[in-house]
């Protein structure tokens, strides 16, 4: 159930509300829009009786969901939601964001090397996984704490936001330590018990899409990271597994509107594990700004040829240039702004 307050509701009549959800031994989730705040109702096994509720000042009404998901939905939210890093930098609304850099950090001198044309493209947020999970026990790894380390002096030398994965419940502490935005990749997307606790970390959240993961599936996902508390969740369209061996994975750019007619949470598009093929990125990338993602998520490399992982979707710094240009060509048509 929703709890719709009146536009006119005040801050102390909201909290009332939430006083009054949690003595009924449920839990509230405020959130505002632009003309009023919705109060989800999370913890019930059965229909809450709206009546003890209707009755309380500033109440609008109480509207039944119809969707398992309870807070990543429009109905809780007609807005899209906005995450907001600090700096200018956003995640939704009207500009596109751009996230690039290497797979893996290797060195601190790959890191540096990738991180100076991607700023100078542009770009305001730096990827890099310091841990790697990976298909083989015996592939690159990843630095750790190292790595992570590395990242936090890119983003003091060059003012880019840092994005990073955290591979299971212990990695999160050091991960929220160093970074702006932990991901959750897609191998665990249903890791229910990481869901939960970047849900209670105090920064961002970018998940990606699993590899046969359904809409509602990767909406329930978010739903678990939500529901305990952390709201700024950031959706990612990375491929699916089909039949197709033209491609790494199948890139599912329709998911994008699917996901905003849904949810009120950004979405963003990964072209470099969508496809896997380096050549189709910047292709792949124009397409997601088209059909109207938030933003996009580039494997950038400064000498693909010598990565560790990944180098085959990885674009170098010329290439990264040209896909910068192309879609800032793009952006304004659909009237978007670059981040």
């Amino acid at each position: 159930m929703l709890v719709m307050m009146k536009s006119n509701a005040t801050r102390e009549e909201i909290a009332a509300v939430c006083r009054k959800i949690e003595s009924m031994g449920f839990k509230p989730h405020p959130i505002p829009g632009s003309t009023r705040t919705a109060i989800g109702i999370t913890g019930n096994r059965a229909p809450v009786e709206p009546f003890a509720l209707e009755a309380l000042p500033g109440v609008g009404e109480c509207v039944p969901v119809s969707k398992p998901y309870k807070l990543v939905g429009r109905e809780l939210k007609e807005d899209t939601t906005v995450i907001d890093l600090g700096d200018g930098i956003t995640i939704g609304g009207g500009r596109l964001a751009v996230i690039a850099g290497p797979c893996a950090v290797e060195s601190r001198q790959q890191a540096r090397e990738a991180a100076a044309p991607i700023a100078a493209a542009g770009a305001r947020l730096f990827r890099g996984g310091a841990f790697k999970p990976r298909t083989s026990p015996y592939s690159f790894q990843g630095l750790a704490l190292e790595g992570l380390k590395i990242l936090a002096e890119v983003r003091e030398e060059f003012g880019l936001k840092i994005v990073t994965e955290a591979v299971d419940v212990e990695s999160v502490d050091l991960v929220e330590r160093y970074a702006d935005i932990i991901q959750v990749g897609a191998r665990n997307m249903q890791n229910f018990s990481l869901l939960k606790r970047v849900g209670r970390a105090r920064i961002p959240v970018l998940l990606k899409r699993g590899n046969a993961a359904t809409l509602d599936e990767l909406l329930m996902a978010a739903e678990y990271i939500l529901s305990e508390g952390n709201y700024r969740v950031i959706l990612c369209e990375r491929g699916i597994r089909t039949f197709a061996d033209h491609t790494r994975n199948t890139l599912d750019l329709s998911v994008v509107p699917a996901v905003q007619h849904a949810s009120h949470l950004p979405i963003i598009v990964d072209p470099s594990h969508g496809t896997g093929r380096r050549e189709k990125v910047i292709p792949m990338s124009r397409a997601a700004v088209a059909v109207g993602a938030d933003g996009l998520i580039i494997e950038v490399h400064p000498h693909p040829e010598q990565a560790m992982s990944d180098g085959n979707q990885s674009l170098d710094p010329v290439e990264f240039g040209q896909l910068m240009s192309e879609i800032g060509q793009i952006a304004p048509v659909l009237g978007r702004s670059m981040a």
